[in-house]
């Protein structure tokens, strides 16, 4: 396919709505770690009617609701201070799920000691976005 044709169908997607804030898999982690840098819990969760969680402070569980995820993803967050936090994985592992692993490094308030966590992300695109429905780490 020759370039212009290439590039007109770029613009015919982005006309017709094809690409979107958060289409691709990549972007939703993204979206997360941002939100997560700026302990912005309700972006962090988003628009999950439910979510699994697997955090220091919260029992493993059935998923809870989108308020109480809220709640135990901010409890959790509080006494970080975020040093960094990387994507160091994507994958869309069958059609409509896929998850994104990153590496925090953050130290408790008060401390100098870093830490390491690693964070599992569950995604499942059941529209056009991509929603997450699983939160779990692991240090």
């Amino acid at each position: 396919m020759g370039r212009p044709v290439a590039v007109a169908l770029l613009f015919a997607a982005l006309l017709a709505g094809g690409l979107r804030a958060q289409g691709s898999l990549a972007e939703a982690a993204e979206r997360v770690r941002q939100a997560w840098l700026a302990h912005d819990v309700q972006a962090i969760v988003g628009q999950s009617p439910s979510v699994v969680l697997q955090i220091p402070g919260a029992d493993p569980s059935a998923p809870v609701s989108r308020a109480q995820a809220v709640e135990l993803v901010r409890r959790h967050l509080r006494a970080g201070v975020e040093r960094s936090l990387g994507v160091r994985a994507v994958r869309e592992v069958e059609p409509g799920h896929g998850y994104a692993e990153l590496e925090r490094r953050y130290v408790v308030a008060g401390t100098s000691d870093e830490r390491r966590e690693t964070v599992f992300l569950g995604f499942r695109k059941p529209g056009d976005d991509w929603v997450l429905t699983e939160l779990r780490s692991a240090p």
